[in-house]
């Protein structure tokens, strides 16, 4: 029979930096008011922001920027609600 090895607590796993600047970039909308702003108000935001996550994050090429970017207005988006059925 083999004996049982006892382990450690296992080391939590440390997020990517596309999920470190997915969550930073939802608190800057949420903090800065950009949900329910006028779509050119977010245009303008998005632009300045998205620099500043570039210079930030590095690690991250232009795919992922872009990808973080469609995150977040989409985050900023109002949110759509169905229409009543009409009879």
């Amino acid at each position: 029979m083999s004996r049982q090895r006892t382990r450690g607590p296992a080391a939590p796993a440390t997020p990517s930096a596309f999920d470190q600047a997915r969550d930073e970039l939802f608190q800057h909308v949420i903090s800065c008011g950009v949900i329910g702003s006028e779509p050119e108000h977010q245009q303008e935001w998005f632009d300045e922001t998205m620099k500043y996550f570039a210079e930030r994050y590095h690690e991250l090429g232009s795919r992922q920027l872009a990808e973080l970017r469609v995150l977040g207005e989409r985050f900023a988006a109002p949110t759509k609600r169905p229409e009543p059925a009409t009879a």
